[in-house]
């Protein structure tokens, strides 16, 4: 296994990179919660003019969510295509199986995503893991703004609000 300190957690940003302001949000694949999360943090992102960048780090419930974890790694594998693979895995949030994630990577042109490709990526993934534990991280979506744990609801006006935009 790789040194995990290797990794870069920032390695999925939305948005600027270079932004003022970091929401980092510990996901997965599988949880409802994070599907109906997703167009929310575009939305704050790309409101934002420049200010807000999102940050996705994988945090799989594989104790609940028996896909997670291999659409972690296929998501992982999609490489530069990992923000239109995170749009296809929850839009069918449904159809999760290998069969369907390697039809996804096709789709995508990202090549191979299961298997030996996907395995290669979960180091990763274990990384975002542990750094979502040590940043108390027990469910998802839980959002880190600036490195503060945010705990109010996930909708536009109640995140512009905590970041201090529409003011």
């Amino acid at each position: 296994m790789s040194d995990p300190g290797s990794i870069d957690l920032d390695r999925h940003v939305y948005g600027n990179p270079d932004a003022p302001v970091t929401i980092v949000e510990y996901g997965d694949f599988e949880c409802p919660y994070c599907r109906a999360a997703a167009p929310v943090l575009r939305e704050v992102v790309d409101d934002s003019a420049g200010e807000v960048r999102l940050v996705w780090r994988h945090f799989p419930l594989f104790q609940v969510h028996p896909f997670a974890l291999t659409a972690a790694l296929a998501a992982e594998a999609s490489g530069e295509r990992f923000w239109e693979m995170h749009d296809l895995l929850f839009a069918h949030q449904d159809r999760l199986s290998d069969a369907d994630l390697a039809e996804y990577g096709r789709q995508l042109g990202a090549g191979q995503v299961i298997g030996d490709a996907a395995q290669a990526h979960q180091p990763a993934v274990e990384a975002d893991y542990r750094a979502g534990i040590d940043a108390g991280v027990r469910g998802t979506p839980t959002l880190l703004i600036d490195g503060r744990l945010y705990g109010g609801k996930v909708k536009a006006c109640d995140l512009e609000s905590a970041l201090g935009l529409g003011d």
